[in-house]
């Protein structure tokens, strides 16, 4: 038996070292990302890491076998190399996995002790994978244990600095540091391997008649081939990673659906304006009051929700995006409008059903505004606008309902914007009015007091009726500070008043049930009294029957302050609504108002039973009584004969200028 000496091709050498520091430079990049994204995907990317490095070693160890030249003629067991390359593939996933987690010493050693492992039983099967008849293979222990050791300490040094780099945001200096530790790793084990190996041959004749010979072809196209593989895998991560960012960035990360870039991105399409399609902006009637009285978590499961619902709602081909908030929108081709408004009426039936959403059942409704291609413009924006306005205009009815865009409710929009901007100037500038109306004691023949009611002219638009901008101050929050103004003011002309004319007369204002609700009321009423030094029995406030029903008994925790002061409390309009007859003694008020349809309608039998009936019941609770309205004699005579004496109407005065109530109070 004759020992065999090899040589090496020194390029080849340094092309193995290249190889592994490449494959280590791409794998700790892509396994890096199995820390920095949640979910599935950093499976993949794990996957993707640890064959890359599987490979990479591999690769490397068989170029090196290439450069290794022997003078016999060496063959390669397909079984055992296909061996070594999952022994390869099996240690660098199981060390990737072990270092992305939470990291220790513990098992940071163990991360390199499978990947030395991994890389020493490829190194050593790949070995025993050599095959020639004639030819034998021994290992020098001392050696065999050193390329085992470098390979260990390796690995450590690199996998410790991959932790690092982990939390690293610019990580290209400590990258390639490892992977040029890991690329030592895997060379230095695998030439250090080959210096513990001895060859063998027992036939020296068959030695004498050759010459070096190299690798076999089938090993060199099996090298090309582990290359392409990881070439290719890298590119494929790549392209993979710019697919996973495009979907986060495109799609809602709450409900699943596609979001507002990727409906931007949907308009862009040059041939969508080539069809016919709607546009349904969705709007969630209830779900700033949910978010505010059960909390944000139990709001985003109400999104999730129904974010699943019109994803089940809208087959193929129609389109769902998450606007934001609690604004969805859907696109429809179409046939015809039939089958949209069918589609439309069926989503809001979707919509009304209940919710269960943790401990609560929830009933909502929804507002949508509907919007068709070319009909309503020819771009996004265009159309977003369209279906947009449609929206409020449904929310502007009453809610849980649709409408179709059409060009009268652009100008309405457009109306109520300039209003609601000169609303905000007016309230800066101070050029806002408030009018008075008497409230008329027929019995003394006398004023009693005045109702305050504010007035709004706009620049451009002229004069806006209470029933128009009411409530856009009401929407926009304008309400609030509209109201202290009025209060002050109101405080400070009854002062004047009776300063003057010593009739102690009363002056009422109007409350929105958005001051009730802000719990401003207490702190804005005693201001606008020690300001103006009127006295608290001269003011009266007044609410409607539908305050009290949709503030509940916020009511009473805002008003009852107040009347210990001895402010009044009046309410308005009674009979319009549900007649909240258990509050008129719970909350002590002074005076009711009788709603003016029943003043106008007077001649009805069923009006007439009405305001005899609430006259009565106003003399049996001992409250005061006022008939909202009167503009006539016979209206007049009527609740004189009903015994109704207080009264408020166009028959005794219109509402009037401050500066012409004393005028007027001259020449009664």
């Amino acid at each position: 038996m004759v020992a065999l000496t090899g040589s090496y091709n020194i390029w080849i050498v340094a092309l193995s070292l290249i190889i592994a520091f490449f494959t280590s430079y791409q794998a700790l990049g892509l396994s890096k990302k199995v820390t920095s994204i949640p979910g599935k995907i950093a499976w993949g990317w794990l996957i993707i890491a640890g064959v890359v490095m599987g490979c990479g070693i591999w690769t490397m160890h068989f170029v090196g076998m290439v450069a290794f030249h022997l003078p016999i003629q060496v063959d390669y067991h397909i079984g055992k190399s296909i061996v070594s390359v999952f022994a390869s593939i099996g240690a660098s996933l199981i060390a990737f996995y072990v270092s992305s987690t939470t990291i220790s010493q513990l098992k940071l050693l163990l991360s390199s002790l499978f990947m030395a492992s991994g890389i020493v039983t490829m190194h050593y099967v790949g070995m025993s994978s050599m095959k020639n008849d004639i030819m034998t293979i021994s290992y020098d222990p001392v050696l065999w244990a050193t390329s085992a050791l470098i390979a260990f300490l390796a690995s450590y040094a690199a996998l410790n600095l991959f932790i690092k780099i982990k939390s690293a945001e610019s990580g290209f200096v400590l990258r390639s540091a490892a992977a040029l530790l890991m690329a030592f790793a895997v060379t230095g084990m695998h030439y250090v391997g080959m210096e513990a190996s001895s060859f063998w041959c027992i036939d020296p004749a068959y030695i004498s008649n050759q010459k070096l010979i190299s690798a076999p072809t089938t090993l060199l196209i099996t090298v090309l081939i582990a290359i392409v593989i990881i070439v290719q895998l890298t590119w494929f991560a790549q392209v993979w990673e710019q697919i996973m960012y495009k979907k986060m960035a495109y799609t809602d990360s709450l409900t699943g659906l596609s979001n507002r870039h990727a409906m931007n991105e949907f308009f862009t399409n040059p041939t969508l304006f080539q069809r016919k399609f709607a546009t349904m902006f969705i709007d969630l009637d209830q779900f700033k009051y949910i978010n505010d009285t059960l909390g944000h978590d139990v709001g985003d499961l109400l999104i999730q929700q129904m974010g699943a619902r019109l994803r089940k709602h809208a087959n193929v081909p129609q389109y769902v995006f998450r606007i934001g908030g609690d604004e969805f929108m859907i696109v429809m081709p179409f046939e015809n409008k039939a089958q949209v408004l069918q589609a439309v009426e069926h989503l809001l039936e979707e919509i009304r059903k209940p919710f269960m959403l943790g401990d609560h059942q929830l009933e909502v409704t929804g507002s949508i505004g509907v919007s068709y291609s070319i009909e309503h413009g020819n771009t996004k924006d265009g159309l977003l606008k369209a279906a947009d306005t449609a929206m409020y205009y449904a929310k502007n009815l009453g809610k849980n309902q649709y409408c179709e865009y059409n060009g009268d409710m652009e100008r309405k929009v457009i109306r109520k914007m300039e209003i609601e901007k000169g609303l905000r100037d007016a309230l800066i500038k101070e050029k806002l009015q408030v009018y008075y109306q008497p409230k008329w004691d027929i019995s003394s023949n006398r004023p009693i007091g005045f109702e305050a009611l504010l007035r709004y002219t706009h620049p451009t638009l002229g004069k806006i009726a209470p029933d128009e901008f009411i409530p856009i101050a009401e929407e926009t929050g304008l309400i609030l500070p509209m109201t202290e103004w009025v209060l002050h003011r109101a405080c400070h002309d009854c002062y004047e008043w009776n300063l003057e004319f010593k009739d102690n007369l009363v002056v009422s204002v109007n409350l929105s049930s958005k001051l009730i609700e802000s719990s401003m009321l207490y702190n804005m009423t005693q201001s606008a009294l020690v300001e103006s030094g009127l006295a608290p029995n001269l003011l009266e406030l007044e609410i409607t029957e539908q305050t009290m029903i949709h503030c509940g008994a916020s009511v009473g925790e805002q008003v009852q302050p107040l009347q210990r002061l001895g402010v009044k409390l009046s309410m308005d309009n009674f009979g319009s609504g549900y007649s909240f007859l258990g509050s008129l003694e719970q909350l002590h008020f002074q005076t009711i108002k009788i709603d003016k349809a029943y003043i106008e309608h007077y001649e009805l039998p069923t009006k007439r039973a009405i305001v005899n009936s609430m006259i009565g019941l106003a003399n049996q609770l001992n409250i005061q009584l006022v008939a909202e309205g009167v503009e006539t004699e016979p209206q007049l005579n009527f609740l004189k004969d009903a015994g109704c004496h207080l009264m408020q109407g166009y028959y005794f005065k219109k509402p009037m200028p401050v500066n012409e109530v004393g005028k007027w109070l001259k020449q009664l």
